[in-house]
């Protein structure tokens, strides 16, 4: 087992870790569209997605692996109409890799948060 560290600022609190590699897997946490300099996450679904994506792009490169090795992922919306944004963001990255993914409507931790994201991907 081995720990990637991120910048969120609840991983201290809630006591977990951006991502965990475990034998040939990287699992990704949840990860909400928090910016990296703590600014208030961006307004659209569209630009949500689009940095929750870069955040787990990075967490997977430390692991030592990448966005093109994902398997699975798991999207959150807090509302239906979300989704066109959301889908367009996760295309644009996974079209070639065509993970396994679910999408489901819940209630973030954060108002502002329209999304949250987390993954699973193998070591090259």
């Amino acid at each position: 087992r081995r720990l990637v560290s991120g910048h969120s600022p609840y991983e201290g609190v809630a006591g977990f870790s951006r991502a965990v590699v475990a034998g040939d897997r990287v699992h990704v946490a949840g990860t909400a569209p928090i910016p990296p300099d703590g600014s208030p996450p961006p307004e659209a679904a569209y630009e949500q997605a689009a940095l929750c994506l870069r955040i787990i792009g990075e967490a997977l490169e430390r692991a030592g692996s990448g966005l093109e090795h994902v398997v699975r992922t798991n999207i959150y919306v807090t509302d239906p109409e979300h989704w066109d944004e959301v889908a367009r963001a996760h295309g644009e990255v996974f079209r070639e890799t065509r993970p396994a993914a679910t999408c489901v409507v819940a209630r973030l931790l954060d108002g502002a948060w329209k999304v949250e994201i987390e993954a699973e991907a193998v070591l090259p």
